[in-house]
């Protein structure tokens, strides 16, 4: 038994199916038999041969190629589904209910029409398929789907100049959070890390697993992580960085910081008897130290002032008791 993978219209995913007697090349287009009915497909990979055993997995068939009555039945079936959407985005309008369209589907054998939609909450949209259904005559499914999935049906170009990749090879959505984008040291600006969807990139999810596996292994040697481009980029700061090196060891400077500076030392008024010993005296390599000694000068100098005030009034008051001394001898 062989095996064929065939990528389906809408949604773009690829399946695989078993075929019999049929040489399929790459990118033709098939008949294909799904849950759904009959559906249109194209070829990805050409038929594998697998183990009897596995026959009983794969209960999706391919039906036969596609024929000129086929290629011309498409592009109606393409027609009414652009009438259908249209018919569809009237009657959401008139029960103004809280959805977005997306797109539309009919089955190639056209016994059901797919209607994708969007929305926030959840939606009662019972009376809208009466309405679709009465006016179509068909069977009626409303699928409501997120926005990743919006974007893969509807298709574009991403930040990188390529088809999205969910559009074009991409088959699941997995989980992305802003921690790949921080261990990548990619910018955190969710302008630049958001795709057509307004969510986190796919493809932020792709080297994830290389960047954890060098971060183990940088652990096991004891390394330090690498610096973030930004710090080594900035001239101002290696600039900086040199200067500071340059002072550490070049001798000149050593000895340019070391070098005591000369500060004035403040004029105390120091009394005859009182004297400062030579052991006191600020060295002349310290010059916090002659700071603080010129400071208590300062402070000395008020009471010398007032020891030499008290020391005059003393004299003044001996000359005039020893002159009213004299004045009352004299009288007697």
């Amino acid at each position: 038994m062989e095996t064929v993978k065939i990528r389906l219209r809408k949604p773009t995913r690829v399946h695989t199916f078993s075929i019999k007697d049929m040489n399929l090349k790459r990118d033709e287009h098939c008949i294909v038999r799904t849950e759904r009915g009959l559906e249109w497909g194209t070829c990805v990979l050409p038929p594998e041969t697998i183990p009897d055993d596995q026959s009983e997995k794969f209960k999706q068939t391919v039906v036969r190629r596609v024929t000129h009555n086929d290629e011309s039945k498409f592009l109606e079936i393409q027609k009414d589904e652009e009438r259908a959407m249209d018919l569809c985005k009237k009657k959401i309008a008139q029960r103004e209910l809280a959805m977005k369209l997306v797109d539309a589907e009919y089955t190639f054998d056209r016994q059901k029409v797919i209607f994708y939609f969007t929305a926030a909450e959840r939606v009662d949209f019972r009376q809208l398929v009466r309405d679709l259904a009465h006016d179509l005559r068909t069977r009626i499914e409303l699928r409501h789907i997120q926005v990743r999935d919006e974007a893969k049906l509807k298709g574009g170009l991403g930040v990188c100049g390529r088809e999205l990749c969910c559009a074009t090879w991409l088959t699941d959505f997995k989980p992305i959070s802003m921690k790949m984008a921080k261990r990548q040291k990619l910018s955190l600006n969710p302008s630049k890390i958001s795709g057509q969807c307004g969510r986190l990139l796919c493809c932020l999810a792709y080297e994830n697993d290389l960047y954890q596996q060098r971060k183990r292994r940088d652990q096991e040697a004891g390394k330090e992580p690498p610096k973030p481009p930004e710090e080594a980029t900035e001239p101002a700061k290696v600039e900086a960085t040199e200067q500071t090196e340059a002072k550490e060891t070049s001798p000149q400077t050593e000895l340019a910081e070391t070098k005591p500076v000369e500060t004035p030392q403040a004029e105390t008024a120091v009394e005859p008897d009182q004297s400062v010993p030579a052991d006191q005296s600020a060295p002349v390599d310290e010059p916090a130290e002659s700071k603080v000694e010129g400071q208590e000068s300062t402070e000395e100098k008020p009471a010398a002032k007032k020891s030499r005030r008290r020391r005059r009034r003393g004299g003044r008051r001996r000359r005039g008791g020893k002159r009213s001394g004299g004045s009352s001898g004299g009288s007697n």
